[in-house]
């Protein structure tokens, strides 16, 4: 029985396929490319230079919306620089801060 379970389970763990995040630089799409990349594939890492220090690439992790962040995080609002714009508005996962949503406690 539990060798017909071990091997049930290991057949079900390969037949899930892999879904590896795509990367992106942000820097090469438009605002409009990118909004529509990180809402077709739910969620991406982008990457692009700093504008205080170009030799420096910053990258974060990017949402389509909180399903795709941890229990304990939501998706807040973020901004990347584009091709065809500074600031293209987007979401990114941050941790929530429950002092925030209870300030009596402090």
């Amino acid at each position: 029985m539990k060798a017909t379970v071990s091997l049930a389970l290991a057949l079900c763990m390969a037949s899930v396929p892999a879904h590896a995040i795509s990367r992106y630089n942000s820097q090469s799409m438009t605002c409009a490319r990118i909004q529509a990349v990180v809402r077709s594939e739910g969620a991406v890492i982008l990457r692009y230079r700093s504008a205080r220090n170009p030799s420096l690439p910053l990258y974060d992790r990017y949402v389509a919306h909180d399903g795709y962040c941890d229990f304990n995080e939501y998706a807040a609002a973020a901004w990347v620089p584009a091709s065809d714009s500074r600031s293209c508005p987007v979401l990114s996962c941050k941790d929530i801060d429950y002092d925030d949503f209870y300030p009596w406690r402090r």
